[in-house]
């Protein structure tokens, strides 16, 4: 049986560690230069679709249903290179990689994302970050559905989510309780967004930049008793 591990910290990566938003602007210009404005409007309209069925974002998914409306068009084998071969490390939010280093030093890091079976992998191993937790990445289609295969494979005595969704970090305390510390970056459209902040309690932490979390005082954070100060040592 495995040993649990005192802290586990399950970081999620887009407009976490990883600034998304500024991934679908490049996205966007590059479809608009290359392709049209009404190209790019119509891939956004079948990317938007494809994420109310499915329950993530299908990049690719969505590429493959814009050749079936297009199928002479082979200008589309260059949209899926862009993709493809985006140079995601260079939008990792400044101190991402620190954040991660910081936090191997207090427990056991992990990648926890939602994504399709294909771009998210590559993106977060482009980007440099599956390295940097050593190929502990777990991604899901609908991942606060699968916290109990998370505490399966990883388990911990406490965990520590830092996402950028509010509805996550919450549905995730009301399935762990006191066994979880949130701690919500406000980074990107999701975490900006009055509605969403208005619609869930808040995070136990809050946090303007990712990189303030090297800064972050674990003991004192977790520390309530001597048996949480335990959990650094």
């Amino acid at each position: 049986m495995t040993v649990p591990e005192n802290i586990v910290f399950l970081l999620d990566c887009d407009n976490t560690l990883l600034d998304n938003d500024r991934v679908l602007e490049d996205l966007g210009m590059h479809l608009a230069c290359e392709f049209g404005a009404e190209s790019r409007d119509r891939y956004w309209n079948i990317l938007e679709t494809l994420r109310s069925e499915l329950g993530y974002v299908d990049y690719l998914g969505a590429l493959q249903r814009y050749r079936l409306q297009s199928l002479n068009d082979m200008r589309l084998l260059l949209m899926s290179s862009f993709l493809i071969d985006y140079p995601f490390a260079s939008r990792l939010y400044p101190g991402a990689l620190d954040v991660v280093r910081y936090l191997r030093t207090k427990g056991l890091t992990v990648i926890l994302s939602d994504g399709d079976v294909v771009f998210q992998p590559r993106k977060i191993e482009r980007s440099g970050l599956w390295a940097a937790v050593d190929g502990r990445v777990l991604i899901y289609i609908h991942k606060e559905d699968m916290l109990d295969a998370v505490a399966e494979r990883y388990p911990a005595r406490h965990y520590v989510m830092i996402d950028d969704k509010l509805r996550l970090l919450t549905a995730a305390k009301k399935t762990w309780g006191d066994r979880l510390t949130t701690i919500f970056p406000r980074q990107g459209h999701y975490a900006l967004d009055a509605r969403n902040i208005a619609a869930y309690p808040p995070a136990d932490v809050s946090i303007e930049r990712i990189a303030e979390l090297t800064d972050m005082d674990f003991a004192m954070l977790l520390g309530r008793n001597a048996e949480d100060r335990r959990l650094l040592e």
